[in-house]
């Protein structure tokens, strides 16, 4: 009962996250701000799709607040977008390198390969890449990780499903036995079998009967195969959707079927206003002003960076309070 009542504490002391975080960061970005000029700085960013992804708008949206909070000049920031993960990502960070790019960062795991050749090629030039596993191998001084222990923002998110499943069970919509949840992955891959795993924990955590079942897409921007995944997840007795997977048919089958949905990057109530609850997101300001500010300021980039709910780099969206469960539904 304690350690039950310790979870919802947890999640009620993160509402203010679940509100909507503020801008402020642990994650120190200061360094020599006040006295840095970043005029003659360039930076290129690299997106597997465009903003019609909510994977990769949610990157865009970060690069442009860290930029404009920097003061870059609008001209020497570059995107390539909708580059897929073969040699036109090398083709594209070797055009970035040329154009006088000091750091190229891109942001699709399969993107990987193809930027530690250009940083090869490139020595003079920064690379930082999201998701990616080789820095520690490959022992590049100009090629970097990133990520985001995102598992407790899905841990998290997991809890706000679990107390909705129990607000379904009171309000005698489901029986305990019927607590199942879907979740619509992208691939097999280490990330997503970790994020859902903590999602179903999450949600196990306040309502013990939950199960869930998984499908994958093997694609992470498909809408119509992720709008396909989550209708035959509802369709095999699944009564709340969650994803990773960067679009919108998810939380729009949720929207027509009446089903509760839990997203991913983005706050999607407006594609859900009756369905959607939450989402869990990254939020990858901190690491743009960090790895800006250490070319400008000629020092080093962070190795295997990883912040998380602590550093203000894992986020909660604003809870939809008009489909969200009341705080009393926690496990008794």
């Amino acid at each position: 009962m304690k350690k039950v009542l310790s979870l919802v504490l947890a999640l009620v002391m993160v509402l203010g996250v679940f509100a909507g975080c503020g801008n402020e960061t642990n994650v120190d970005t200061s360094s020599k701000a006040d006295t840095t000029s970043f005029d003659e700085v360039k930076v290129g960013f690299i997106f597997l799709h465009d903003e019609n992804s909510t994977y990769d708008k949610n990157f865009m949206d970060a690069a442009d607040a860290a930029t404009k909070a920097l003061g870059l000049k609008e001209e020497n920031v570059k995107y390539k977008t909708n580059i897929p993960e073969t040699s036109a990502c090398y083709d594209a960070a070797a055009e970035l390198a040329d154009d006088g790019c000091d750091v190229i960062f891109a942001d699709s795991f399969g993107h990987e390969d193809h930027i530690i050749q250009a940083a090869k090629e490139f020595p003079d030039v920064q690379f930082c890449h999201a998701t990616g596993t080789k820095e520690h191998t490959e022992k590049l001084a100009n090629f970097h990780n990133a990520f985001a222990s995102i598992y407790e923002g899905r841990y998290l998110a997991g809890v706000a499903a679990g107390m909705k499943l129990n607000q379904m069970i009171t309000d005698g919509k489901i029986t305990a036995a019927e607590a199942k949840m879907g979740y619509v992955g992208a691939y097999p891959y280490a990330e997503v079998k970790s994020g859902y795993t903590s999602f179903y924990l999450g949600a196990k955590s306040v309502c013990p009967s939950v199960t869930m079942d998984v499908k994958f897409t093997n694609s992470w921007f498909d809408i119509a195969k992720e709008k396909e995944a989550a209708n035959a997840l509802i369709s095999g007795g699944c009564v709340l959707i969650s994803q990773h997977a960067d679009s919108e048919g998810a939380p729009k089958a949720c929207e027509e079927a009446k089903v509760p949905n839990v997203a991913y990057n983005l706050d999607t109530s407006g594609w859900g206003p009756n369905t959607a609850i939450i989402s869990s997101k990254i939020n990858w300001q901190p690491y743009f002003e960090h790895m800006i500010k250490a070319v400008a300021e000629g020092t080093k980039i962070t190795s295997d960076f990883c912040g998380g709910l602590k550093d203000d780099v894992v986020q909660m969206t604003k809870l939809n309070t008009n489909v969200a469960a009341p705080r009393h539904t926690g496990k008794a």
